[in-house]
């Protein structure tokens, strides 16, 4: 199938698909998080050549992204996300969709979770054979259905269908969510091929650490090793190796770097973010500072103070042994 073509469920359309010549990215993301009719729950999916970008956001917050592309659907950063989008595109599609957060939390699970997959010779195309299946095994999770080119979700809570979100538009009179989900799988002569997967129950849509977060972590291990440089003139060496160490336990540290190796952007939570960067801190400052010239508490708080708040909302200081603020 061409991504070109996919088609997610809505529960409002906020722009609908409109070709990216015509949409400045920025600005959308910028007015979801400033114009309060706009500071919705949803997606913006962005179809470009060759993969799908999907960012997830929270109350008008990218919180989140996905990339579906021939190699199949994974999370990535949402400032890789971002960057894939070409400033002054010749080809692609946008849309903005509003779509509650039980929803999105199942369509990023989709998205970025191997399917359970089904009993060998389940006729899962076959709603006679589907349904009374899921609820003889008071089945808990979420079932995709794809009918040609539309994504359709269906949350089964106990067997039974609990919520339906469907792209697939209304054929003929069918009204009620049970006449649409039957509509489904109703053929008649059409040639749509369709797939159904399940996953379990979908967690609550989590996401990554902020963008500034992590540049803000960037600028301060690139101001730390330039002070330790002054009196270490191995002071970038002993920062690398240090974090080459660190990152088999930490692997976000691999989107830092004091080298000329290119770096990878992180796909973490905030916790995880902090985690890795106050180890490295922790174990380079103990390897560099010498404690009588100046205190690492003394230089910590120099090298942060400006961005203090945003470091002690994420955890950084109190992950580190010494009292900066």
């Amino acid at each position: 199938m061409a991504f070109s073509a996919l088609r997610h469920p809505a529960t409002r359309v906020l722009l609908p698909r409109t070709r990216l010549a015509y949409v400045h990215l920025g600005n959308l993301l910028s007015d979801a998080k400033r114009d309060r009719s706009a500071r919705v729950s949803g997606y913006v999916m962005v179809w470009l050549p060759d993969e799908i970008l999907t960012l997830y956001l929270h109350s008008g917050e990218v919180v989140n992204a996905t990339v579906r592309d021939a190699a199949g659907s994974r999370p990535i950063a949402i400032a890789r996300a971002l960057e894939q989008v070409p400033p002054q595109p010749e080809y692609g599609e946008i849309c903005f969709h509003e779509l509650d957060e039980e929803i999105l939390a199942c369509m990023f699970q989709t998205q970025t979770v191997a399917s359970i997959g089904w009993p060998n010779g389940l006729a899962v195309t076959d709603p006679a054979v589907l349904f009374p299946f899921l609820m003889a095994t008071t089945f808990d999770g979420t079932v995709e259905i794809m009918v040609g080119d539309a994504v359709n979700y269906l949350v089964f809570r106990d067997g039974a269908v609990a919520r339906a979100v469907l792209a697939t538009p209304r054929a003929g009179t069918a009204e009620s969510v049970v006449e649409r989900v039957k509509q489904l799988f109703v053929r008649d002569g059409r040639a749509e091929e369709i797939r159904v997967e399940r996953w379990g129950p979908a967690e609550d849509l989590p996401p990554q650490a902020p963008p500034a977060l992590v540049q803000s972590y960037r600028e301060l291990a690139a101001e730390l090793v330039r002070r330790i440089e002054v009196e270490r003139p191995d002071g970038r060496s002993i920062a690398e190796h240090t974090r080459q160490k660190l990152a088999v336990t930490h692997p976000v540290l691999d989107g830092f770097t004091f080298s000329a190796r290119p770096v990878r952007e992180p796909v973490t939570d905030t916790d995880g973010l902090t985690a890795g960067v106050a180890a490295w801190v922790r174990e380079f400052v103990w390897a560099t500072v010498d404690h009588d010239a100046l205190t690492p508490e003394a230089l910590l708080r120099e090298l942060t103070w400006d961005r203090r708040h945003m470091f002690q909302a994420a955890g950084l200081y109190d992950q580190l042994p010494w009292k900066v603020l």
